[in-house]
This record gives C-alpha cells, sequence and structure tokens, in this order.
C-alpha cells in the first residue's frame, strides 16, 4: 500500500517506520525543509517497548500524491483545516483519509475538504515521545480502531490489516465517534494536569491532588458526552483513565511534550472542546475551564516564565 502520513512527530514517526519496516511504501510529510532533508538522512530510530530498530523513511515537504491509497493525519488538532486546505488539491479522489489525531473536530474538517466517504477516523492507545527529530521513544503499547464515517466497512480491511502487519494491535470499528469521545475523556483525564505540573502519567493516580483533579475533570467531561447521547466504550471512565496511566506510566503526555519544547498545544481541543460543548448545552464544567485558562497562560508566558 502506498501510504503518505502528514506529520513528523512522536505518533507520526512511530506509525511511519513501524509500516516501512512491514514493507509498506511510505512517505513521511513535514513542512520544515531542513528537519525534511535531516530525517531523510538519518532515517527514524524507536526505541523502548519491543526493542530498537532504525529504518529510511523519505521525508519531503512536497510528496508526490499520484497512486497514493492512505493519508494518515497526524498533525496537532489545530494545524488540521490548514493542512485539509493544502492537500485538497493534490490528493488523488481514490486515496483514503485516515485521522489519527488527539481530540474532537478533526474528522469533521477532513470531511468537509475530502467527503464523509473518503475519511476514516482513527484512535489509537499507542504512547510515543519525541527525544528528537526522528527519534521515538515507544513508551507506552495500546489498541488502535479505525472506522469509516459513512458504516461502510470496505475500506476499513485492509487499513486494519497493515496496522497489525506493522506491530499495531488494531480493529475495525463501526462507531467510530464513541472511541473518539473515549479517548477525548481519557486525553481530558491525563494532559492538561501533565502540562501543568510537569510529570509522567504514571505520576497523576499517584498524588492525591491530581488524582481528584483528574476525577472532577473526567466526570464533567462524561456529563457532556452523555448530554450528547455518546454511548462511551467503557463502562467506568475514571477507572480507563488510571489504567491507562498505568499502562503509559513512563510516558511523557503530548501536551506536556508541547509545553517542555515551548509550542502551542492542543488544549482547545481536549479540555477546551469540553468548555464548548458543555457551553451549548447548558452544562458547567468549571475544572475544565480551569484546566483549559492555565494551559493556555503556560503557552503565553513561555517568554517570561523563570526557569
Amino acid at each position: 500500500m502506498k501510504i503518505i502520513c502528514v506529520g513528523p512527530g512522536a505518533m507520526g514517526c512511530l506509525f511511519s517506520a513501524s509500516l516501512k519496516r512491514a514493507g509498506q511504501d511510505v512517505t513521511l510529510m513535514d513542512y520544515k525543509e531542513e528537519r525534511a532533508k535531516q530525517i531523510t538522512r538519518n532515517g527514524i530510530q524507536v526505541d523502548g517497548l519491543g526493542g530498537s530498530f532504525h529504518v529510511k523513511v523519505p521525508v519531503t515537504t512536497q510528496p508526490q500524491f499520484q497512486d497514493t491509497d492512505l493519508v494518515i493525519i497526524c498533525v496537532k488538532a489545530g494545524k488540521t483545516a490548514e493542512v485539509a486546505r493544502q492537500l485538497a488539491s493534490t490528493v488523488p479522489t481514490k486515496s483514503l483519509i485516515l485521522s489519527l489525531q488527539n481530540g474532537i473536530g478533526n474528522i469533521e474538517i477532513l470531511s468537509e475538504t475530502f467527503g464523509k466517504d473518503r475519511v476514516l477516523g482513527g484512535v489509537t492507545s499507542e504512547g510515543a515521545t519525541l527525544v528528537a527529530p526522528g527519534h521515538v521513544r515507544h513508551a507506552g503499547k495500546g489498541q488502535t480502531f479505525v472506522g469509516p464515517l459513512n458504516g461502510n466497512p470496505s475500506p476499513v480491511s485492509e487499513v486494519v490489516s497493515i496496522f497489525n502487519e506493522a506491530g499495531f494491535h488494531t480493529h475495525a470499528s463501526d462507531n467510530v465517534e464513541s472511541l473518539i469521545w473515549g479517548k477525548l475523556i481519557v486525553n481530558v483525564g491525563i494532559n492538561a494536569l501533565t502540562a501543568i505540573v510537569r510529570v509522567r502519567n504514571g505520576s497523576l493516580p499517584q498524588l492525591n491532588e491530581t488524582r481528584h483533579l483528574m476525577e472532577l475533570a473526567v466526570n464533567e467531561a462524561v456529563h457532556v458526552a452523555r448530554a450528547k447521547g455518546i454511548e462511551l466504550p467503557y463502562p467506568d471512565p475514571l477507572s480507563r483513565v488510571i489504567d491507562v496511566c498505568k499502562a503509559t506510566a513512563d510516558n511523557v503526555a503530548s501536551m506536556l511534550q508541547d509545553a517542555l519544547n515551548r509550542r502551542g498545544t492542543e488544549v482547545d481541543f481536549i479540555n477546551g472542546a469540553i468548555v464548548r460543548e458543555g457551553k451549548g448545552l447548558g452544562i458547567q464544567v468549571p475544572v475544565n475551564t480551569v484546566l483549559t485558562e492555565l494551559v493556555k497562560a503556560i503557552e503565553k508566558s513561555y517568554d517570561v516564565q523563570i526557569s
């Protein structure tokens, strides 16, 4: 299968390298010319669970999309609309578009550009940390789910097959919205707190204060989900979040990675999404509001923070 993966972050590098090693025709798309040349020259190094491996993956700012079967979107949620506009005139009509992103709203943005029949929603619990450009630490194993938006499962089976061949425990889903909300609630409980407190995932349930805040934030998100009629993919949301913390105990959450590297975060698409959805439903979500504002304050104060 000819695959183009958009975004050279931790997940983009992990999936690109693993799929390439499994024999797929993979190209990684970056927007920085020098970084693209560096990763092409040096290859991608993956360390962590299951040992280490190194593989050469071509990286370019202008990939050739002819005959592309699958485009995997791994950019930050805030870049989804920009990427969709950039790719709209270059991706062939036969290509499938798969979102493996955090937060909600990504598949809706992609569907507006490419059409629901071509867009697949994806959710993964794999944990990865970007050590350096093209160098990833695989810090947590989990399941990956892929599903169509239009109810047609036909294009999903091949994607599931190649992901499994690449070492990702992948399943097809006929209710991808439920899974996306399920992952959203996990991220609501973990990401902002790690960015604020500056700890790895495993510390959150061990500290009484962060565990309590996690519970409050998760309960608010569950209230919003249920008010929207979303059926979550697990019976006990808080237990699920704690289990993920334990399974990815050594992982540095993506929002913390962004804060440590003084980059913009995805808080608007995670805790901020709960704030927006809650407002639309008339539901008060004070903890998620505060977590969102604190992370945004961290972002805006990078230049004046005391180290």
